[in-house]
Order: structure tokens, then sequence, then C-alpha cells
């Protein structure tokens, strides 16, 4: 039986360390508190499912790609509808100070 620690444990799994502690905390991985620190049999890594990457999940990119996209091309599309020509800039009505 060797025992590692949570760092060791995280690197194995592919997870950070905060995570393995969570995994412990919730019972999905066992270990046993020595020293100030937990230590886990290696053994017990065998039982463990972890998905994917640490961290948040990634956005829905696509859509977002697509979104800026039709907004691309509405903008293009008023652009050429004024004969490709820059509307001025508006001022912006400016409130004097007392």
């Amino acid at each position: 039986m060797k025992l590692i620690s949570t760092d060791e444990a995280a690197e194995r799994l592919g997870v950070s360390g905060r995570r393995v502690r969570q995994l412990i905390d919730e019972g999905k991985l066992a270990a046993q508190y020595v020293g100030g620190g937990y230590v886990i049999d290696e053994t017990a890594l065998e039982g463990v499912k972890v998905y994917g990457k640490p961290g948040r999940p990634p956005s829905d990119n696509g859509q977002k790609k697509a979104s800026r996209e039709a907004l691309k091309r509405k903008a293009l599309a008023r652009w050429e509808g004024e004969g490709g020509k820059l509307a001025p800039a508006k001022k912006s009505a400016k409130k004097k100070g007392k």
C-alpha cells in the first residue's frame, strides 16, 4: 500500500488539488487525515471517475460567433444602404455645470 499526497493524486487524475479535497469531502475518494493533510492510497484512485478538465465548462462559442456574424452583416447592410458613407457621429448634449 503506497500513500500519496493530494497534490500527487491531483496530478494523476488530471484535476486540481482543490478538486481532490472536494472528492474526499464528498466521500468519493477514500483518504486519511494525517499530520495536517490528507494521504490517499494510490489504489483508491482507480475507483474515482473524473470528467473533463478542471474549471468552468466552456461556453457555446459557436452561438456567440453566429451572433457576432449576424451583427456584422446587419451593420454592413445599413452602411451600404446609406451609400457606403459613414454617418456623422452624434454629439452628446453636455450639461452646463453650476
